[in-house]
């Protein structure tokens, strides 16, 4: 049997913890550098240049966070007292609502299944006669945070397009992990964005940069971006230092997040295998929920237990936790993690 004594433990918090790789460290060394407020960082100019080819979009826009990609591509296609239709668990309308409060745009939370939006519903959302607000804009997610990482399919996302489009209306991807959605559907990631007018991405997830995102585009819609990143304070100066990095994330890292994807469908094949009380969704990508509700615990309990036990997880509410798998997690540590639960079940933690 595996033991923790003496180990610093498994984290599965969150693909956030990736840190920088020996080669993001090298082209930060050997980074050229400007002034990205003046006349361009030619290395973020570089960074935004290869991500708008990699989609197929005629161009893109370096910034910190993907929050702020997300707030960008509401704020130059969304006028205040306009809406925006989404599904309602969407990272956007749960968590990030920047956009609702500096815009004064209304998000308008439809219902879905594992992560996808229902069709029906979304078609009368957007008959004109439906709100006496306009709708300026449909969001979408890949993959779903909420859901778990669920990847909605091409042919969804084309529908959820195709109506949009018909009704005169852009659709916006937050795509934090489309790289991961790209994996699972085994196409190239323009693919996934063909149908979509502005997408945002995030390096700094299972790619393993240290900070930054993407938001990708028509060349009106960046340029008018550009200058409101301005507004909101996300002007960076030498930000080729973490452009580099973001780089030889883009161009290096999305294969082999199908490594990521394995273990996690490892990881709830065996909390599955434990057997009742608790119950893991069968991952699509590198997230893992697992059901506690049977357990006679709640997940802030199992929370506290675990990390007794050798294994960081987070919360989902009161009866779920959230397991991310990443770089930094080897093969040998998912039967470790395992341990940790059986141990938890045992209450032997």
């Amino acid at each position: 049997m595996i033991d923790f004594d003496g180990d610093d433990g498994i984290d599965l918090r969150s693909d956030t913890l990736t840190r920088p790789t020996p080669a993001m460290y090298g082209r930060i060394v050997s980074a050229k550098l400007g002034d990205d407020g003046l006349d361009h960082d030619p290395t973020a100019y570089e960074l935004e240049e290869t991500t708008a080819t990699l989609l197929r979009k005629e161009a893109a826009l370096f910034v910190p966070s993907c929050t702020m990609a997300n707030l960008l591509a509401v704020l130059v296609q969304v006028q205040r007292s306009e809406q925006i239709l989404l599904e309602a668990s969407a990272h956007m309308i749960t968590t990030e609502r920047g956009a609702a409060t500096l815009t004064g745009a209304f998000f308008l939370g439809l219902p879905g299944h594992d992560g996808a939006l229902d069709l029906d519903r979304l078609d009368d959302a957007l008959r004109p006669s439906a709100s006496p607000l306009r709708t300026a804009l449909v969001a979408v997610e890949t993959t779903h945070n909420a859901a778990g990482g669920m990847v909605p399919s091409l042919s969804h996302m084309a529908a959820v397009a195709d109506m949009a489009r018909k009704a005169g209306i852009p659709v916006h991807c937050d795509g934090a992990r489309l790289f991961n959605a790209a994996i699972h559907l085994g196409v190239d990631p323009a693919i996934v964005a063909e149908p979509l007018d502005t997408i945002s991405i995030c390096l700094s997830k299972g790619l393993s940069a240290p900070v930054g995102a993407v938001l990708v585009g028509s060349a009106r819609v960046i340029d008018a971006a550009r200058r409101l990143r301005k507004m909101i304070g996300g002007t960076q100066r030498q930000v080729g230092i973490a452009a580099a990095a973001g780089l030889e994330a883009l161009t290096t890292m999305v294969p082999r997040l199908a490594e990521d994807h394995a273990r996690a469908r490892e990881l709830a094949d065996g909390i599955t295998a434990l057997g009742s009380p608790l119950t893991a969704q069968t991952p699509q990508t590198n997230i893992v929920q697992v059901d506690v509700s049977r357990t006679g615990r709640d997940a802030e309990s199992w929370v506290a237990d675990l990390d007794a036990a050798g294994l960081r997880v987070r919360p989902l509410g009161t009866n779920r936790l959230r397991l991310v798998t990443h770089r930094h997690i080897e093969p040998a540590d998912i039967p470790r993690a395992l341990i940790a639960f059986r141990r938890c079940l045992d209450g032997a933690a």
